[in-house]
């Protein structure tokens, strides 16, 4: 096994909480079958992903109101009330982050799908999002994970080798997609588990 040299974070679900349900749980009344339905047929993942990509929020909302007239209200919402989708910060990943940088032992980037509309609001919010040699946002490069482009993005821009690089992220399709061209990568669950997953490639915290 190559000796790691580069570690690249996900954000959102690594080590950023954010959840839709934060908004819609309490637009539906508590109802979690009609929050479920509205997200899985209405603003779907692969609506919200198309931001993250690059196109306007404004315009993508339009898009959708045309299409579902009957549920603009609650389209509204999902980019109205987006802040309040942010449910802070996974500490233990945080501290994960922390350590591997103070080592100074490794590159740490982070590949992150997020529009770049909603991405200065989170880093008002999480100051670690400074502590990064520098962060890829899909939404600035008009293409996301799982897409090659993004990752050939990132591994060029801090000129990166795959082979010595390791993903941290929730999504597996993702994961999948790294593994792909020769990145390492690691499914994340919780900041316990990826202490675990870590020393597989000789990282001690």
């Amino acid at each position: 096994m190559n000796q790691i040299d580069t570690i690249i974070f996900d954000l959102g679900g690594v080590l950023i909480d954010w959840n839709p349900e934060y908004v819609f749980l309490d637009a539906f009344n508590g109802d979690r079958e009609k929050m479920k339905w509205f997200l899985e047929n209405i603003c779907t993942s692969d609506w919200n992903e198309n931001h993250d990509a690059g196109y306007p929020i404004a315009q993508g909302t339009e898009d959708l109101i045309k299409k579902f007239p009957e549920h603009g209200h609650y389209i509204k919402m999902f980019y109205g009330h987006w802040e309040n989708m942010l449910g802070g910060a996974i500490d233990g990943t945080v501290e994960i982050l922390d350590k591997l940088i103070k080592s100074g032992t490794y590159k740490v980037v982070a590949l992150t799908n997020w529009s770049n509309e909603t991405f200065p609001i989170a880093q008002k919010r999480f100051g670690f999002l400074q502590w990064f040699e520098g962060i890829v946002v899909s939404g600035d490069e008009k293409t996301r994970k799982p897409f090659k482009d993004i990752y050939e993005i990132c591994l060029n821009k801090f000129h990166i080798a795959p082979e010595k690089s390791l993903f941290i992220d929730d999504n597996l399709r993702n994961i999948e997609a790294a593994n792909a061209l020769g990145i390492n990568g690691v499914h994340f669950e919780n900041p316990e588990k990826l202490i675990q997953q870590l020393k597989k490639y000789h990282i001690y915290l």
